[in-house]
């Protein structure tokens, strides 16, 4: 089964290379491939995971027309042949993983929504009985259901973690425009769970990243993807403790076995590990989108 652990585009201009994503420059747009690198515990691992990086764009895709309605999107197309030379000559490293998008200007934090309590959340929550300095009820249970959802905004740590900040401090940030950002967070949240919940998956929580593009606003990045939101499997939810779902958890359980001290260079992962979390993401494609991974 054939990966891509980095692209190479002789002549494109490189933008940026994250955990992820390789992000080349031209002019005002960009080109954005999702390889099949993973990380965790902010060290990317040596071994790729297969299908990850044409799940995660096609889930993209697919929320991005899916929300058309509610938001303008940085989306042009991911259809190779529309792309400027010299992308088209690179077509085996293109094909399905990458998307042509206009460049905007982001805000510096990262919108997040939640509608249950589970990982940092639920952390913060037992520490302050609240998330984000928003105040919750005494007695939550992990993986709660909350009343309704609520917006907790982030921000990067110099390490890579995303660090919760209250509402006062995204203001400070977002400016005039941070409660039209908490506003259209949480619809687009309720419109992506109500849907994902007639496909048997709860969306526990998501974070979105948006900017400017003349004086539109757009939703940006990745959108909705295993990488980016906490998708729980319906059947199987239990408030109570941590919940299995669809993203790199097998990968985060067998690290943990291991005598590593979570500092570069990462462990590889062994076969079975990644074939696992390979058929976790195609899952949930599967089940968010249609048949066809």
């Amino acid at each position: 089964m054939s990966t891509l652990l980095e692209t190479n585009l002789p002549g494109v201009p490189l933008h940026a290379r994250g955990k992820v994503r390789d992000v080349y420059s031209l002019g005002d747009k960009l080109l954005i491939v999702a390889t099949d690198r993973i990380s965790a515990f902010d060290c990317i691992l040596p071994t790729p995971i297969p299908d990850k990086g044409r799940v995660l764009t096609q889930m993209s895709i697919f929320w991005f027309g899916f929300l058309k309605d509610l938001v303008a999107t940085h989306f042009l197309t991911a259809n190779v042949e529309q792309y400027p030379d010299p992308l088209p000559g690179f077509r085996d490293q293109l094909e399905g993983r990458s998307m042509l998008v206009r460049r905007a200007e982001m805000f510096g934090a990262e919108c997040v929504a939640r509608g249950y309590v589970a990982g940092s959340g639920w952390k913060d929550y037992m520490t302050t009985g609240a998330i984000c300095g928003i105040p919750l009820s005494a007695g939550l249970r992990e993986a709660d259901k909350l009343p309704e959802p609520i917006f907790t905004p982030a921000t990067k740590a110099m390490s890579g973690h995303d660090v919760n900040i209250s509402f006062e401090r995204f203001r400070e940030i977002a400016d005039s425009r941070a409660e039209t950002l908490r506003d259209l967070t949480l619809r687009i949240y309720r419109k992506a769970a109500d849907y994902a919940a007639s496909r048997g998956i709860l969306l526990a929580d998501t974070k979105f990243e948006f900017g400017m593009i003349g004086g539109t606003l757009v939703l940006a990045d990745e959108v909705l993807t295993p990488d980016s939101s906490r998708f729980w499997p319906s059947q199987t939810y239990a408030p109570g403790g941590p919940q299995p779902s669809y993203d790199k958890q097998f990968v985060r359980d067998y690290l943990e076995t291991l005598n590593w001290n979570k500092q570069p260079p990462a462990p590889p992962l062994p076969e079975n590990i990644v074939l696992r979390t390979s058929e976790k993401y195609r899952e949930a494609y599967r089940a968010l989108t249609a048949p066809g991974l």
